[in-house]
């Protein structure tokens, strides 16, 4: 598949913990390569990547060696399987790009794994399994397969299985296609781990995860005329513990939290969480910059996690008033939101991640950048994720970036000489350890907590 695997001992500094790099993966480059969205699985032991070429790749935590027995598993390639083909919609005159917008996985019931992927229209559901022994010494077929002339046949034997080398197989167990007429931008397991539901910009739809042929229809925010459009709907996803409840995000900087108990359709929400706008900060970016690019639920459900433009925001369930804590991920470029709208960048949809214990934040930003807040010691880092800086046993220093006009101090970069074009969207985080997903363009960078991994 063209991949090269790097395993590298590079080392990480945040808060008082160094970390170190467990893989940094390379793919060639081109724009189907890029990756579009990065997810572990509820034990941490799987992580899927899929990329704008349809592609998903997995990536298997290796056991703990016993000749090091304290040494952390590293990442490697488990498999790799195309997801999702380009395809046309004749009606509309459209292509139907196969660039994988989501990956969740369901949780293991069996031996076997399940993921849903989609695309901008399709959701797919994958059984990943394994094959360590095939079965030998059939009565009706020779050894190549084919069906044997019976009246040959003298005498019985009983089927045998034989070990083999170990196939990782991925199959696809269901497709739930024909239910979104524009784009897909979320997907999210329900807690009762039988359904899920798929949002994209105007309606939301919940799935039997049995059930392809249909789907019921929870929220449409669609007005009778197009011309009243006034938002879209950004993210969306399930409480993870009460599976009546969950929440959406709009380009307005709006949250809304449904109960699917209170009606069929969950157009009335029960809570609406949304920050009063400082008249005196208004200007012609206020509404771009406000719009919620991604909405997370922390691990107890308490709190809710949401990214805008310029910051990250802690919401309380029992608080809709205003957010609980705010986090500056790049208020340096405050100044620089006219040439980041010429570029388009001002567009970008930057996702959001919790800790395993809901203590620590993170997020992305430009120049392969990316933040993390403690929300007890509200001490914050940047750190990036770039090859210079992920050379054997390197230690990844604290980055600092100085605002136009400021005062500069050694090893600070300047907010012009950022590059826009290397960003990171997408991140996720282990869930109970310390091992962070960095999805840099093309490359994947899996760092580890290394006091956690020596004190094991």
């Amino acid at each position: 598949s063209g991949m090269r695997t790097h395993v590298i001992n590079g080392c990480l500094y945040f808060s008082s913990h160094a970390t170190s790099l467990l893989l940094s993966l390379s793919l060639r480059g081109s724009p189907a390569d890029i990756i579009s969205t990065v997810e572990f699985n509820h034990t941490g032991e799987l992580l899927a990547t899929g990329d704008k070429g349809g592609r998903v790749v997995i990536f298997q935590r290796e056991p703990e060696s016993k000749t090091e027995p304290f040494s952390q598993g590293e990442y490697n390639v488990y498999s790799t399987f195309q997801s999702h083909e380009p395809e046309f919609d004749y009606l509309k005159s459209l292509e139907i790009e196969e660039k994988i917008n989501k990956i969740r996985w369901l949780p293991q019931q069996n031996a076997a794994h399940f993921l849903l992927s989609t695309n901008d229209k399709t959701i797919k559901l994958w059984k990943v399994s394994e094959r360590d022994k095939r079965p030998e010494g059939y009565n009706l077929k020779d050894e190549e397969g084919r069906i044997k002339d019976i009246s040959t046949v003298t005498s019985l034997q009983v089927p045998v299985l034989k070990p083999m080398d170990l196939m990782v197989e991925v199959s696809p167990r269901r497709v739930f296609a024909n239910a979104h007429t524009y784009h897909v931008n979320s997907i999210s397991v329900n807690s009762d781990y039988e359904t899920y539901m798929s949002a994209d910009d105007l309606r939301i739809n919940l799935w039997h995860l049995d059930i392809t042929d249909r789907s019921f229809n929870i929220v449409d925010i669609k007005p009778a005329n197009m011309e009243d459009l006034t938002e879209v709907i950004t993210a969306a996803e399930f409480h993870p513990h009460h599976c009546n409840l969950f929440v959406y995000s709009s380009s307005k900087g709006t949250l809304r939290l449904c109960d699917m108990r209170e009606a069929a359709l969950c157009d009335k929400h029960s809570k609406l969480f949304e920050e009063p706008e400082d008249p005196s900060a208004r200007s012609f970016f206020s509404e771009i910059i406000s719009s919620v690019s991604d909405v997370k639920f922390s691990h107890s459900g308490r709190y809710l996690l949401t990214r805008d433009y310029l910051t990250a925001k802690v919401w309380d369930l029992n608080m809709e008033s205003k957010p609980l804590e705010t986090y500056q991920v790049h208020d340096y470029l405050r100044s620089k939101l006219c040439s980041l709208y010429e570029n388009d960048c001002i567009f970008d949809k930057f996702e959001c991640a919790w800790n395993g214990s809901d203590s620590v934040i993170m997020t992305g930003a430009y120049n392969n950048f990316f933040r993390m807040f403690d929300r007890n010691t509200k001490r914050d880092v940047t750190l990036e994720a770039s090859r210079e800086s992920s050379k054997p046993r390197a230690v990844l220093k604290p980055r600092r970036v100085c605002a136009a006009g400021g005062k500069r101090r050694k090893d600070d970069i300047s907010v012009d000489s950022l590059d826009f074009t290397k960003k990171i969207l997408h991140t996720a985080w282990h869930p109970t350890e310390n091992i962070i997903a960095i999805a840099a363009t093309n490359n994947l960078y899996i760092f580890q907590d290394k006091l956690n991994s020596e004190m094991h």
